[in-house]
This record gives C-alpha cells, structure tokens and sequence, in this order.
C-alpha cells in the first residue's frame, strides 16, 4: 500500500469506498452532495467537499471535464479493491449449478463451456487460455509399425490424452527393436512434460554416446521424433466468450478503443503476454488499467485465476471489463471457475 493510503483516515478511506460503489452501480460521478446522502455519516457537505479535495490531491478520483461530480482514478480502484472491498463467496447452490454445467464435457468443450460461463455470470468479456501441452507428463509411449519404416507414435499424456503421429525411418526398424525403444524410453521419459522430455534424450545422448549401440540410438532418434514438433497447444490459443458486451459501457464506448480492444482479441499477442504472466499465480490476480503492461487495456480491468491439473498450473482463465466493473461479484466467480475447471481437468 502506498504512503499515502497509509495516512488516509477511516472517514476518507469510507467515504472514498461510497464514491466507488456509486460510480461502479451508477455510472455517473459522484457529487459531493450525493455522497453526502449515501455515506451514512453526520458530516456538512463542506466537510464532504474537503475531503474529496484531498482525495482528488492524492490522486484517488479526479473531475471529468464536463461534470462537477467524482470518478474514481487506476490508484482508486487499486486501493479500494486491496482494502476496501467486501467479497463474499458464490452460495453453495450457485456453485453446483455451474460445477453441472462444466461436468461430463471433453477438454476442448470444457474450455469454451468455462468461457461462455464466465461471460454470462458477469456480462463482461470471458477468456481462458488452452491447456499447455508442456505442463503434461508423458504417461506411456508406444510404437506401432505400419510399414517397412512407418511408425505410428502413440503419446498417452497424463491427463489422459492422446496424441497420434506418424513418423518416417530412413532405415527399416524390426517390431523387436520398436519393442525395446519404447521400454527404453518408458525409462527414461515417463514422468516428463515435453520440455523436459527433449531434455533428457540430449542428456542420454551425451552421456552414453560411447557405448551406445544401434538400437539405442534407434530409440533416441525415434523419441526425438516423437517428442519434437508437439509443443504448441492442440486447440485455439484461448477462447473467448463476449466480446460484444464491452460495449454496453460508456466507459468503453469510443469506437477507437472498442477497435483496438476487439483487434487485440483477434491477434491475440498482448493477451497471451498478459495470461503467461497470470500462470504462476496463486489464486486471484487484478489488473486494473496499465497495470497489465498493455496500452489497449488502459481503460479496462482484468481479473485472472489460473487453473491446474495435478497440482500444475496448465493454464489462465478471467474476465475483461471496464475498470468500473463490479468486483465483489466478478472476482468469486472467477475463482470458483478455476476451481471447477481444474475439478473436471483433473476427472
């Protein structure tokens, strides 16, 4: 927090959290005379105007050009979102309905049900990045010859995927010799995620390199092959639920930002710079304004949570909003998703 949060009194920091709930259920800013009217406490409204004054100084709301009323600032809603806000957990019954709704769904249908779900809870704009392919373990390979030097590479994942390739020997390989690759690299490999698994065939390499015979180096060269080329996500990057609702915020209105949100949606870069960032996280990550890194998301807030399989974070999912978005309700129901997507992963 900073110093100046520090010396704001228990009045200021009250009345500071009043303008924001008004601003964030009204869309309108805040006199001093209205918040007068809602603050509940017994103050004149010279009172009131001396301490939005010194609010305004601190840099916590400021005045529109065309209104004498108050809005809050990025360091207000900052402030009011690290110390100010009442958050309370979705019911139990809220939670079941949604738990149904991501239940008994394949991976890819569970990345946009998730999606859809969190734009329909919050009218904002959902997003949740794909399962990272390197954040699975191998579980099993097997070699399946088709041809004189066709081999079919079947991957089982930990996460009970299964991936398929076809890969081309320059040299005929004997059902025998794929048998022993494939108890070989079963060794070696099980347990590893894809990264790690190109890893340590180099490292195999390295250390056995003079006494290696051929069927070793018959099943290094086939693990490379297996392994190299499956780095990127089998689905889209993220998908995302929403979009549209962005503009039924005057907060958001100017077609020049809606532009450039919507063509940061489409090229995707600084959105995926954004979730990277988001996946070592634990629980609840806020961007309010810049604070996300991104010039387009100036004027927006965005709420993050990863999810995980196996204790292992494999992926972001949030919501996309104006800054006057209302976090008391968008911040549970972004946790709960994570949760529940992580429970149907896991299944």
């Amino acid at each position: 927090m900073s110093k100046d949060a520090c010396d704001l009194n228990d009045r200021a920091k009250h009345l500071l959290k009043v303008l924001i709930e008004g601003y964030i259920s009204d869309g309108q800013p805040i006199s001093s005379t209205l918040l007068a009217k809602r603050s509940g406490l017994d103050l004149s409204p010279a009172t009131i105007r001396n301490v939005m004054a010194s609010l305004e100084d601190a840099g916590y709301i400021h005045a529109p050009h065309t209104s004498a009323g108050r809005v809050p600032t990025s360091q207000g809603y900052r402030l009011f979102v690290d110390s100010l806000l009442n958050v309370t957990p979705l019911a139990e019954q809220e939670c079941q309905t949604l738990e149904i709704q991501l239940d008994n769904r394949s991976s890819a249908n569970l990345i946009q049900s998730a999606s859809t779900m969190l734009s329909g809870l919050t009218q904002l704009t959902g997003i949740v990045m794909a399962p990272q392919m390197e954040a699975r373990a191998i579980r099993k390979i097997e070699f399946l010859k088709l041809s004189e030097t066709q081999i079919l590479v079947v991957l089982v994942m930990s996460n009970n995927d299964i991936e398929n390739r076809m890969i081309t020997m320059d040299r005929e390989i004997s059902s025998s010799d794929l048998q022993q690759s494939s108890n070989y690299l079963n060794e070696v490999l099980v347990g590893k995620d894809l990264a790690q698994a190109r890893a340590a065939l180099l490292n195999e390499m390295k250390q056995v390199r003079a006494d290696m015979n051929a069927m070793m180096l018959s099943a290094i060269d086939l693990g490379e092959q297996a392994v190299s080329g499956m780095t990127e996500v089998t689905q889209d990057d993220y998908v995302v639920a929403g979009q549209t609702n962005l503009m039924d915020y005057d907060d958001l209105s100017d077609v020049t930002k809606l532009r450039q949100l919507f063509n940061a949606f489409n090229e995707k870069r600084d959105i995926l710079n954004m979730l990277d960032r988001c996946m070592t996280a634990d629980g609840v990550q806020i961007f309010i304004g810049r604070e996300s890194g991104h010039e387009v998301f100036g004027d927006c807030s965005v709420v993050t949570a990863p999810y995980q399989i196996d204790d292992t974070h494999i992926g972001v999912l949030g919501v996309i909003g104006p800054k006057r978005m209302h976090y008391d309700r968008v911040i549970p129901v972004v946790d709960i998703t994570a949760k529940l997507l992580s429970a149907a992963l896991n299944k």
